[in-house]
């Protein structure tokens, strides 16, 4: 892997490509976390076992997921949860693969959608009134929403150099857009942006959450960005 990584180009073309989507995953792990290695994933037997259990048969896309990195807790698990394959279970017409932290919400797949290799991913909230919960389409596709989780359980990892800021007004990603370079967005409910050695995710309206590759990087941006109330600044 080179120092850089263009985190904009690599993104752009893996938002366009399910393959490239798996060498930017390959790439992004290795440069923000560790490479992946034999035994990062699931094995075929444990995923056969699941479909057994469910009746039903997992999407390409997904069975790639969990045989690559599925058990790689620092990419899919430091905030929300990618379900093990024993806990995959299957809600009102929908495979259920993550779950938010507290349960709040839920992310899965159609079911009528599982016969195609990169199925479109859809999400629902758990709310106080259950006749109002709906799936809601989410990511396109399955690699779009794989990366989208991989990007923001980064931003979150507490053993890195990360941080939060509170942001309520609703402008952050304005603001951020002047600063760092945008990329293009992974999923509909955050932006992104990046600079040199960091990354950021902005929640419109809730949160900022930002990585760093060292601890210089992380109190530069800081810096840079001296609106919000930083958790650890």
């Amino acid at each position: 892997m080179t120092e850089t990584f263009d985190m904009h180009r690599r993104l752009s073309e893996a938002l366009a490509d399910s393959t490239e989507a798996w060498r930017f995953l390959r790439e992004f792990a290795e440069y923000w976390q560790q490479p992946l290695r034999p035994g990062d994933g699931w094995s075929e037997r444990e995923l056969r076992a699941a479909e057994a259990r469910l009746g039903l048969r997992l999407p390409a896309a997904l069975r790639e997921a969990y045989l690559v990195f599925g058990r790689r807790s620092d990419l899919t698990s430091n905030h929300d949860t990618l379900l093990a394959p024993d806990e995959l279970r299957v809600v009102d017409g929908a495979l259920v693969y993550r779950a938010e932290n507290q349960g709040c919400a839920f992310w899965g797949v159609m079911l009528d959608a599982l016969e195609h290799d990169d199925p479109g991913t859809v999400m629902r909230l758990d709310l106080a009134d259950k006749a109002q919960e709906r799936w809601e389409a989410w990511n396109p596709s399955l690699t779009a929403a794989c990366v989208e989780m991989v990007m923001s359980e980064a931003v979150q990892y507490d053993k890195g150099f990360t941080d939060y800021a509170e942001w309520e007004t609703g402008d952050a990603g304005e603001r951020l857009r002047d600063l760092l370079q945008e990329l293009p967005a992974p999923g509909p409910d955050s932006r992104w942006f990046s600079g040199p050695d960091v990354l950021v995710r902005a929640v419109e309206g809730f949160c900022v959450h930002a990585r760093g590759r060292t601890a210089e990087a992380m109190e530069q941006l800081r810096e840079t960005l001296p609106w919000g109330d930083w958790l650890e600044g």
